[in-house]
């Protein structure tokens, strides 16, 4: 069995396993999982040795936190770290209420959300997430989906980035303070957008999904550096860059959920037949190697089942070889100054 190494989470007194679990996939918007399958992939996590999980109210509209907190509320709670979001309010749908444009299909039946960073949002968002959770602690506060990736509109995202920091912040500021939630931070997809928020308070941790992997390292410009000098721990997100890094590239696969261009593709594959060369797994090289650079502190990558929690868990104990990293930057194909073995 593989073991999972623990890392602290910023200047707190929070650590969690290098290997989380991700709940965005068990919420159901992109496939259909029933609710027995989602808890118990939550339970093989945890027998696997996983100890941080993240789940927000907007995966699933509810149905991720739901089906995350059956399975944990049954485990001892200072044993797991457990990270949920604000930013979106859920509401049960009135007769007649037109939906809001960004709706999507497929989450929990009759519920709507709307967003909201107010300091009052805040706090009834995590109240609620406290009730549907099932749990009377959560660990990690995150803003999000405050950047442009979500939003598309430049002058919404400096709104709600105002919003987010003048009242969001300060709600979560004051249960850091008073040992309500141990960390707060930002979950997002912009490496610039979170360095932002980094230059604007005092946070713990910045969740960041997919923008420092085996195929793009840009955070390594800016975000990174600015992290290590403020001792912020990243959460990298989406280690696969949704898809195109599992393994077995072809045409088609999905780079931010959607179909990845030719160019991605071709890269994807040139670093697998590397992989390959040494006998190392793609999805082995890609989970592990964010770890490297000494201020991420956990990959969190998300399952459709049972049996992907397991593959992710044996990934990490997968032996790479140095060269294997060295032959990568020769060809050019990832970033000379990203931290390596080599």
């Amino acid at each position: 069995m593989t073991t999972l190494k623990r890392r602290k989470v910023g200047k707190t007194k929070l650590d969690v396993t290098e290997l989380g679990l991700g709940g965005a996939p068990m919420g159901g918007f992109r496939a259909t999982i029933p609710d027995a399958e989602a808890v118990k992939l939550t339970d093989d996590g945890y027998d696997a040795g996983i100890r941080f999980f993240d789940t927000s109210p907007f995966y699933g509209y509810g149905r991720s936190e739901l089906r995350m907190g059956a399975a944990l509320r049954e485990k001892p709670r200072d044993s797991f770290v457990l990270s949920t979001k604000i930013g979106r309010l859920l509401h049960v749908r009135r007769p007649g209420e037109a939906l809001p444009p960004e709706f999507r299909e497929n989450g929990l039946p009759g519920f709507v959300p709307r967003f909201d960073y107010t300091y009052d949002g805040v706090m009834r968002s995590l109240e609620h997430s406290h009730l549907r959770l099932g749990l009377d602690r959560i660990d990690i506060a995150l803003i999000h989906d405050v950047d442009f990736w979500t939003i598309k509109d430049r002058a919404v995202l400096d709104e709600r980035f105002r919003t987010a920091m003048d009242g969001g912040f300060r709600a979560l500021d004051e249960l850091r303070k008073a040992g309500i939630v141990g960390a707060i931070g930002v979950g997002i997809n912009e490496a610039d957008t979170s360095t932002r928020f980094i230059k604007a308070g005092d946070f713990d941790c910045m969740l960041l999904a997919g923008r420092y992997t085996l195929l793009e390292q840009g955070a390594l410009t800016e975000f990174l550096p600015e992290c290590q000098k403020r001792g912020v721990s990243v959460i990298l997100g989406g280690p696969y860059n949704s898809g195109i890094l599992t393994g077995n590239v072809k045409a088609g696969a999905t780079h931010d959920y959607v179909a990845a261009p030719a160019p991605l593709v071709e890269k994807a594959q040139r670093i697998e037949a590397i992989c390959q060369r040494h006998g190392v797994p793609l999805g082995a090289a890609a989970l592990q190697f964010p770890l490297f650079h000494s201020a991420v502190c956990s990959v969190i990558p998300g399952a459709l089942s049972t049996a992907e929690v397991k593959q992710n868990v044996t990934f990490m104990g997968v032996r790479i070889p140095v060269e294997l990293w060295s032959e990568l930057k020769r060809e050019k194909l990832l970033d000379p100054a990203a931290p390596t073995p080599n």
